[in-house]
């Protein structure tokens, strides 16, 4: 399945893993790339340095293309973007921001750029600035989020740019990637599937919780102060929504979620921790390694797509 995507990434499958905090690191990213997709290293809040040893140990184990994912709002964000020209990467995602600074370094060093967009002007700006392609993802999707659904995105976006656009939220089997094709997407983004990939290094208290979860089981914190993202429902979800209900300043909501996704990805604790996952969790049933998810999601689309 060929696309202005695959073709620019040097990919075999329209498929790129989202760069999840935590969870997107280097044994992930390799294993995804190693299987025909986009693996991408997720910097999230990580320093500089930690970026760049991701970057190498994901080398040591892949020559297949890999990205890396800058959350621009890192307080290290311009020292990560000089890692990724510094040690070669050739693909970045970003996140919460306009990455425009960057992008005159990237280009001229042969980086892919490819920001998350939420909606339509900030799809149009993005392609203004130089983009190479932009990922259109939807509220359905898990950590942060904007209010438009993935179906509705998608077509607009697609519309409103000449440029490829990847869709992501909600999308977790071959018939999301069909379905995403016929709204004139040329690759999709996947996060909450890959969480519970064998190759994961996700605790494995957090992969049940996922496996486990039913299409009711996420819930959106911090709409109150503009920053909502969706997760699993826990105790700490059910006590952060009471003190946001109750009026509570941003700043001691914040100091609930403090550290709270490492305490779910690496220590496993389910019931303070933050359990990022998109709505589509209950479509997702089993751990598998990420060639056979790739692949399984490939065959079924393939079919599907025939059918048109």
């Amino acid at each position: 399945m060929k696309t202005r995507v695959t073709d620019m990434l040097g990919i075999a499958y329209p498929i790129m893993q989202g760069g999840m905090a935590w969870v997107a690191e280097y044994h992930l990213v390799a294993a995804v790339s190693e299987a025909g997709g986009m693996g991408l290293i997720g910097a999230g809040g990580a320093p500089a340095e930690f970026v760049r040893e991701q970057i190498r140990k994901v080398k040591e184990r892949t020559g297949k293309p890999f990205g890396v994912n800058l959350m621009l709002m890192n307080p290290e964000a311009d020292a990560i973007a000089r890692v990724i020209v510094e040690e070669g990467v050739k693909v970045v995602t970003t996140g919460a921001g306009n990455p425009g600074k960057y992008l005159s370094a990237w280009k001229e060093a042969g980086v892919k750029v490819i920001p998350v967009v939420a909606s339509v002007a900030m799809a149009k700006m993005m392609e203004r600035a130089g983009a190479d392609a932009v990922v259109a993802e939807g509220t359905e999707s898990g950590g942060h989020i904007g209010s438009a659904t993935t179906m509705t995105l998608v077509p607009q976006v697609v519309d409103a740019v000449s440029i490829p656009v990847i869709a992501a939220g909600g999308i977790a089997d071959g018939r999301g990637l069909a379905a995403a094709m016929m709204l004139g997407a040329e690759a999709v983004q996947l996060g909450t599937r890959f969480i519970v990939a064998r190759e994961s290094i996700v605790h494995d208290n957090y992969k049940q919780k996922v496996i486990a979860a039913k299409d009711i089981d996420s819930e959106v914190t911090g709409l109150s102060h503009g920053h909502p993202v969706r997760q699993l429902r826990n105790q700490m979800t059910r006590e952060y929504l009471k003190l946001e209900k109750g009026g509570a300043p941003f700043e001691e909501l914040e100091q609930l979620t403090l550290g709270a996704l490492r305490k779910a990805v690496v220590e496993g604790d389910v019931v303070n921790g933050t359990l990022m996952a998109g709505q589509i969790a209950g479509l997702v049933h089993e751990e598998q390694t990420c060639q056979e998810m790739i692949l399984e999601i490939m065959e079924q689309a393939e079919g599907l797509l025939k059918l048109q």
